[in-house]
């Protein structure tokens, strides 16, 4: 048992793999609609499709499974003919070694069992690495911690190649190779709704996948989009990530100059949410009493209904923010960096840590980065130190209003939106470093008097832009 034990988690050998980041470009996904309203058995049928296709998914799990001594070390190219000579029947492999699996999926489509075999490779190899680092005690969170186990009954949908599985015409129409319960056949079924990512020439389409279950039925096709570079035109899109406001946007020239400014909060959906989780502190009073615990998934489905929203929240925010750099051609759209941050605990009977909990920097910052790097544009970040503290005139360090904390007061007694100062203070930054000079944050400035070059603010790009200030 020992002996077969160090046999299974053997090491595979580094395989060589595609950077689509790098040399292909980004895969984004659309969801193209198939209408099965008056076609039941059409969809009868897709569904006969999906199941049969994880069935022969959970058979190659256990063969690959037994044979990964040996199909561990191999490539994904000679994997797939290695796989397919123990199981599959051909005039120069006449005796499979489990012929067994050839005659209960008769008629299969070739090209729909070498997706089978590399979704179940896939499912392996997780598997021998989890399992490799649980004998190591890397994965371990404590000593009794159980092994993985090996899933072979996992939610896999077919992967449909171009001219074997699927055939597309125009974008009304497809046709796709399916199971009827006895045989396979090609039938056709309507596209009811596509997306834009088709349209693009630079975009290059990959092979959909087919996702079939009792509440929708679509295609999920991928595309590697290789967009053309935004020619920036001297502007820069500044985003301050605020709690009063969910972000401020701004767009300031390279000498300064503010020429858009606007604030995106949708308080809809933000009370929605809100009152969906001071219901979960009212039920809880009411479960628990003044002592006790609550159980293992307490409001569960609030909570999800409240992350969906969140979701909601982040889409509609971040499509704005790029809209508004689309329209300017912005040379960058410029945040705060905000990665690693935890909120800090308030007053007492303070809900500042909740509010805090209920921010959604980060994911307002990936879902701009996406949709900006698909249309070709440039994100950056800038130290987020000081950004809302200082004025932006340079006048100094500005005082928040106790009873508006969104309003401050200048050194010089001028009254100013704080998460406005502070996106026009994100935008110098972003010029700064934009502008080559990359160790700006680390060299103090040459002025006496000065802050450091890392605290800078909109009134050093208007020195910057006259030669007698600087």
């Amino acid at each position: 048992m020992q002996y077969t034990m160090q046999i299974m988690v053997q090491k595979a050998a580094p395989k060589t793999r595609r950077s689509y980041v790098a040399t292909a470009g980004a895969i984004r996904t659309d969801k193209w609609q198939i209408a099965l309203n008056t076609h039941t058995e059409q969809k009868q049928y897709l569904l006969n499709t999906v199941r049969e296709y994880r069935r022969l998914c959970r058979f190659l799990v256990t063969v690959i499974c037994t044979h990964w001594v040996d199909l561990g070390t191999l490539s994904s190219n000679s994997l797939v003919p290695a796989v397919e000579k123990l199981v599959h029947t051909t005039a120069k492999n006449p005796t499979p070694q489990y012929p067994q699996i050839n005659k209960a999926f008769h008629k299969f489509p070739s090209y729909l069992r070498r997706a089978a075999i590399m979704f179940a490779a896939g499912q392996v190899s997780s598997y021998m690495t989890r399992y490799r680092d649980w004998q190591s005690g890397q994965s371990r969170s404590r000593r009794d911690a159980k092994p993985p186990s090996l899933n072979s009954d996992a939610g896999c949908y077919p992967v449909l190649y171009k001219g074997q599985c699927f055939k597309l015409h125009g974008f009304e129409k497809v046709e796709l190779k399916v199971f009827t319960g006895t045989d396979w056949i090609w039938t056709t079924v309507q596209i009811a709704q596509v997306r834009e990512r088709h349209k693009a020439a630079n975009n290059l389409m990959k092979s959909p996948s087919l996702i079939v279950n009792d509440k929708s039925c679509h295609l999920s096709v991928p595309f590697e989009c290789h967009p053309e570079k935004v020619e920036g035109s001297g502007f820069v899109v500044a985003v301050d990530l605020g709690i009063n406001t969910t972000a401020t946007v701004s767009v300031v020239s390279r000498n300064g100059t503010v020429i858009h400014r606007e604030f995106l909060h949708p308080g809809r959906d933000i009370d929605r949410r809100d009152k969906r989780l001071k219901s979960v502190s009212k039920r809880a009073k009411k479960t628990m009493g003044k002592g006790g615990k609550l159980k293992l998934g307490f409001c569960k489905h609030t909570y999800r209904k409240c992350r969906h929203i969140n979701q909601q929240i982040g889409h509609i925010v971040s499509k704005r923010i790029t809209q508004i750099a689309q329209n300017y051609s912005a040379d960058a759209i410029v945040f705060e960096d905000l990665k690693g941050w935890k909120p800090k605990g308030g007053k007492k009977r303070s809900t500042l840590k909740q509010r805090f909990h209920g921010w959604l920097h980060r994911l307002i910052v990936e879902l701009t980065q996406c949709k900006w790097a698909e249309l070709g544009g440039k994100t950056i970040t800038v130290i987020a130190s000081y950004t809302s503290k200082l004025a932006y005139d340079g006048s100094g360090i500005l005082k928040r209003d106790h009873k508006n904390y969104a309003l401050a007061t200048f050194p010089n007694g001028k009254r100013y939106n704080c998460d406005l100062n502070g996106s026009y203070n994100i935008a110098a930054r972003g010029w700064l470093k934009l502008d080559s000079r990359k160790d700006y944050e680390k060299r103090p400035s040459k002025k006496s008097g000065r802050l450091p070059r890392s605290w800078a603010c909109l009134c050093d790009l208007w020195a910057t832009d006259n030669p007698r200030l600087a």
